[in-house]
């Protein structure tokens, strides 16, 4: 898995992460969540338009994230999911704690509101 993050306005950021995120791969995904979970105010959009696929591993390392996003006064957003990916983050109830996108430009733009 490859993780990669690009900068939205000042204050959004998008982590776009492609290939596979599992056990094996969840190392980059904690280095890019680091990163960004030191910025002041942590507003990620989370880019799952090229990840193929997730285990609970991943998943994790997103719900554990949330406490400090939360405790800092930011959030956490998805975008772009695969139809398997969207029924996943649905199945293990994640859409009731972080909002879930069809698009990365809608998910930035929510921000706006």
């Amino acid at each position: 898995m490859q993780a990669t993050v690009t900068d939205h306005r000042s204050d959004v950021a998008v982590l776009h992460l492609r290939g596979e995120l599992d056990a094996d791969t969840s190392g980059e995904l904690h280095t890019a969540l680091a990163g960004l979970l030191e910025r002041p105010v942590p507003r990620i959009v989370v880019d799952l338009t090229e990840l193929k696929f997730c285990d609970s591993v991943g998943l994790s390392a997103f719900i554990t994230s949330k406490q400090v996003i939360a405790a800092r006064g930011g959030w956490l957003s998805f975008a772009g999911a695969n139809p398997f990916l969207a029924q996943l983050l649905e199945t293990v109830g994640l859409g009731r704690y972080f909002a879930i996108f069809p698009e990365i430009d809608d998910a930035i733009a929510a921000a706006q509101l």
